[in-house]
């Protein structure tokens, strides 16, 4: 069965701002395009024409992207998440940013990308194919500039297939380049016996940078074509990241796969990601 690229759709900007770039991604993937509308029980009836509307507009803007729809009764979250485990992936609305410039996600968004089992991108209102790419000389976003980098956070103690694979895909099918980003903290003093040394220190680093040009080695020759820029910077994984993700056309970060009832799903550092980067955001689920 052919997976497809699949969009919940309601009222909200946020979400035909993420339909809009589902199309793109869609197009990108060569795979048809899903928009998914969930209604509550309860809810009036007319709701069920939303998902038809918003498939004639993006069919009209992109004709070459094969377009169907799906009208859903019952939880949102449940419903959502039923839809993404079916999809190659799934493309949801953020709430926007907040006076703290952080997304505020919402209940809805955030269980479906604490339960999916695949990759979940969070789409902020506003978003536009202008906006992959890299401002003109006047400072102005351009379709005809290069586009903007997919930056990916990688923990190179645990690194996953999973994610290392959707994050290299989404770089060769934008044709840029890949940022892979690690970042690491300096032992603290009485762990590392050289703890304060300046060559201690540089030498540290420079095992910090080999370890993740070690990572990467096969994925380079598994996609030739793909540049890629590494970026082993000092400083907590959160904050590295956030910082190396502000001209990213697209954030790849993972979500670790847990089994029990209890514990938090999502990580300090996607969370971070989530609430701080004004990109899309792509939630890759791995073990």
């Amino acid at each position: 069965m052919i997976r497809t690229v699949t969009a919940g759709l309601d009222d909200s900007p946020e979400s035909r701002a993420a339909v809009e770039w589902a199309a793109r991604e869609a197009l990108l993937r060569r795979l048809p395009l899903k928009i998914v509308n969930v209604r509550e029980p309860g809810a009036p009836a007319g709701t069920a024409v939303v998902p038809r509307a918003a498939a004639e507009e993006v069919r009209l803007r992109h004709p070459r992207v094969e377009v169907v729809t799906d009208q859903l009764t019952g939880d949102p979250a449940a419903a959502l998440t039923e839809a993404a485990d079916g999809a190659e992936l799934m493309v949801l609305g953020s709430r926007g940013l907040g006076t703290v410039g952080g997304f505020l996600l919402g209940v809805v968004g955030l269980a479906v990308i604490d339960r999916a089992e695949r990759p979940v991108v969070l789409v902020r209102a506003g978003e536009r194919a202008a906006g992959e790419h890299r401002p003109d000389p006047a400072g102005v976003p351009s379709a005809g500039t290069p586009l903007r980098p997919v930056v990916l956070g990688l923990d190179t103690g645990t690194p996953d297939d999973t994610l290392l694979e959707f994050a290299f895909a989404a770089a060769a099918c934008r044709n840029t380049v890949l940022r892979a980003v690690h970042g690491w903290t300096e032992p603290r003093a009485g762990v590392h016996p050289l703890y304060g040394d300046a060559a201690a220190r540089a030498s540290y680093a420079r095992g910090q940078a080999a370890v993740l040009t070690e990572v990467l080695r096969p994925w380079r020759r598994k996609f030739p074509d793909v540049r890629v820029v590494e970026a082993s910077r000092c400083g907590g994984a959160a904050r590295v990241l956030v910082g190396a993700a502000r001209d990213a056309a697209l954030v790849v970060v993972g979500r670790r796969v847990r089994t029990g009832a209890l514990g938090a799903r999502v990580g300090h550092v996607t969370h971070a990601v989530l609430h701080h980067v004004d990109a899309p955001v792509a939630v890759v689920p791995h073990t």
